[in-house]
């Protein structure tokens, strides 16, 4: 039964963190169609919500697991990174260079983070 109800909370954080990826990508891919901005210049911008949209997710997780949100959060974030890795490995045959690396291990921590704060929001309400 707990498998169950974390692989729902699961399912539940990857799918805000694709919407949110998603919404992310028309929005910006929107605003360098029509203006004059560069990819290069929103770099960090990008990383940001993409950081943001992984911490929501393990948040997502965490709160509908209702438990061990650390670990809810991270198979969230290995989850994501995995389906991150079949697409541009079987997409375009290549694999994460040291630097993807770097961000995914990143989003792992902070969808962890994110996961915690679920459980304890959720469980703070709770008691109340």
């Amino acid at each position: 039964m707990e498998t169950k109800k974390w692989g729902k909370a699961i399912l539940y954080g990857l799918i805000t963190i694709f919407v949110i990826a998603l919404v992310t990508s028309l929005i910006f891919a929107s605003l360098l169609k029509f203006t004059s901005l560069t990819e290069s210049s929103i770099t960090w911008l990008l990383l940001g919500l993409s950081i943001l949209a992984l911490f929501i997710g393990g948040f997502v997780a965490g709160g509908n697991g209702k438990e061990k949100g650390w670990l809810v959060g991270g198979v969230t974030a290995l989850l994501y990174s995995l389906i991150i890795f079949l697409f541009k490995f079987l997409g375009y045959g290549q694999i994460f260079t040291m630097e993807e690396t770097l961000y995914h291990g990143g989003f792992l921590i902070v969808a962890m983070i994110g996961g915690v704060f679920g459980v304890n929001m959720t469980s703070s309400r709770e008691s109340k």
